[in-house]
C-alpha cells in the first residue's frame, strides 16, 4: 500500500476523471480515485443519481472529433451516440486499462483543505464512505474532475406559477409531457432537445428565448457537420463571415421562425447544434415567445406583452460550476468562474489541478485528455525536480511571463456558461506546447 503522502487524491470518474486517472497511471503516479457514484460514466450514466441525461439523450458532437484517440469506438457505434453507447465506451475504457482499481466507489469527497500556505503543501482530504464513515487523510495533491454539468443554474421569475416548475435536471423521459401545455425556457442545446421530445407527447410546446441562436445541422453534405471542414485556419473575422453564410444555406434565417436576430457573432457563444428544432417550428409544433417577464397561476406573461397558458415551465438554463468540498478562494474564483491557468491550475499551489472545466466547440474528450497528460508530466516533473516543472510553476503563479490568450480572437459573450469558454485551436495549441515543454 502506498502512504496517502505520496498519492494524488483524483475526485471524480467521469470522461475527465478516467482521463485523469489514465495519464497518472501511465506516467507512474500513484493515485486514489474517488468516485461518489457505484461505477464509471459521470454525466453519462444515467443510473447516477447526479446524472442529468435524458432518456433521449445524445452527444451533439460526433464520435470521431470527441472520443479518446488511444481508445477510438467502435464502428458500429452511431455517429452521434446515445448516453447508453457512451456509458458502454466509458465502462470498456476503464475495463481496458484497469482503471476501476485505482477507485473507491460509493465515496464522497466532503472536503479538500491545504495543511498549510506552502506551495507545495499536502493536501488534507475528508471521505464518506457507503455505510457513512468519514476518513480524513493526506494526499501529496489534488485533481478535481466532478464535472461541470451536474449543479443546475435555476432562474427566480417573479410572480407564482401554480403548474409544475422543473430545471431540465430533473427530466428523464417524455412521458413527462403527456398533454400539457409545455414551455421550455432557453434555446440552448438541451433546451432544443428536449422541445424535440416534447413534441410528441405534449398537448402544446413553447419555447421562450431571450436572445437569437446560430442553429448548426448535425448533417452536411451527408457527413457529421463537425467533421466537414477545418483544415484551413481563418482569421475569426473572416470564419465567421463565411460560416455564417453557408450556415443560411442549410437552416434558412432562424428571425423567420420569431428568433430574435443574435447580438453576437458567430462563435462568440455556443451554437445549438440539432437538425430538428426548425424543423418542428416550421411544422407548428414549436412556438418560439420572448423572455419572461413574470407568472401568474397558469398564465405566464412574456415581456412582448404577450401571454399563455402553461401547466408545466421546464428551465433549460443550464448549469453552474460546483466545488462544494473547496473553498473558491483556493481555485482562484473570480467572477463567475475559477480563474486556473490553462483553465487547470491553481495560481497558488503547486498540486492543485482541475480537469474539465473547460468548454469549446469540438475540444472533445481528447482536448481533456491532453489536459490530464499535461498534469501528468507537470507533476512527475515536480517529483523530478525539473526545470521545465519550474518553469511552469512560475508562469502559473504569476512570477514569470503571462498567461497565454486562449480565445482565438473571439470576443465570447459575458455569460456564466462561457465563463469558461475558449477557442477550441487556441487552446489544445497551449495545452500541448506546455506538455511538450515538461518533456
Amino acid at each position: 500500500m502506498t502512504n496517502t503522502t505520496e498519492q494524488i487524491a483524483l475526485i471524480g470518474a467521469g470522461p475527465s476523471g478516467l482521463a485523469g486517472a489514465r495519464c497518472l497511471q501511465k506516467h507512474g503516479i500513484p493515485f486514489q480515485g474517488f468516485e461518489a457514484h457505484t461505477d464509471v460514466g459521470g454525466l453519462w450514466n444515467i443510473h447516477n443519481p447526479r446524472s442529468t441525461v435524458y432518456a433521449s439523450a445524445h452527444l451533439i458532437s460526433s464520435k470521431r472529433m470527441t472520443e479518446f484517440s488511444e481508445f477510438p469506438m467502435p464502428e458500429h457505434v452511431a455517429d452521434y451516440p446515445s448516453h447508453r453507447e457512451l456509458l458502454d465506451y466509458f465502462s470498456a475504457f476503464a475495463e481496458h486499462f484497469q482503471l476501476r482499481e485505482h477507485y473507491r466507489f460509493g465515496t464522497r469527497v466532503l472536503k479538500v483543505e491545504p495543511v498549510s500556505e506552502a506551495p507545495g503543501t499536502l493536501w488534507r482530504v475528508t471521505t464518506e464512505d457507503p455505510n457513512g464513515q468519514q476518513t480524513t487523510a493526506d494526499y501529496k495533491g489534488v485533481v478535481v474532475a466532478n464535472g461541470t454539468l451536474a449543479e443546475p443554474n435555476m432562474p427566480v421569475f417573479e410572480g407564482r406559477f401554480a403548474g409544475e416548475l422543473l430545471h431540465t435536471s430533473a427530466y428523464k423521459h417524455a412521458d413527462l409531457f403527456r398533454f400539457k401545455r409545455v414551455l421550455i425556457v432557453g434555446a440552448g442545446n438541451s433546451g432544443c432537445d428536449i422541445a424535440v421530445d416534447a413534441v410528441h407527447q405534449a398537448r402544446s410546446v413553447d419555447i421562450s428565448v431571450r436572445r437569437g441562436y446560430y442553429f448548426v445541422p448535425k448533417y452536411v453534405f451527408g457527413k457529421p457537420a463537425d467533421s466537414v471542414g477545418g483544415k484551413i485556419t481563418l482569421p475569426p473575422w473572416l470564419k465567421q463571415k463565411i460560416d455564417s453564410t453557408i450556415l443560411k444555406w442549410f437552416t434558412g434565417d432562424p428571425v423567420r421562425f420569431g428568433f430574435p436576430k443574435p447580438t453576437y457573432r458567430m462563435y462568440e457563444s455556443h451554437p445549438v447544434v440539432n437538425s430538428l428544432i426548425l424543423y418542428h417550428i416550421g411544422h407548428g409544433d414549436v412556438g418560439v415567445r420572448a423572455d419572461i417577464a413574470r407568472l401568474d397561476g397558469h398564465t405566464v406573461h412574456f415581456k412582448d406583452g404577450s401571454r399563455g397558458e402553461y401547466d408545466l415551465i421546464l428551465a433549460a438554463t443550464g448549469y453552474k460550476l460546483h466545488y462544494p468540498f473547496l473553498d473558491p478562494a483556493l481555485l482562484n474564483w473570480q467572477g463567475m468562474a475559477p480563474r486556473l491557468y490553462l483553465n487547470i491550475f491553481a495560481p497558488r499551489f503547486d498540486r492543485l489541478a482541475v480537469l474539465g472545466m473547460v468548454e469549446a466547440s469540438g475540444l472533445g474528450w481528447q482536448g481533456r485528455y491532453e489536459q490530464a497528460e499535461l498534469v501528468a508530466r507537470y507533476f512527475k516533473g515536480l517529483d523530478a525536480g525539473k526545470a521545465s516543472a519550474a518553469a511552469l510553476q512560475a508562469v502559473k503563479s504569476g512570477q514569470a511571463g503571462s498567461w497565454p490568450d486562449l480565445s482565438g480572437g473571439y470576443k465570447y459573450l459575458q455569460l456564466e456558461r462561457m465563463a469558461y469558454y475558449v477557442n477550441k485551436d487556441a487552446y489544445r495549441n497551449a495545452v500541448r506546447q506546455a506538455a511538450a515543454a515538461q518533456g
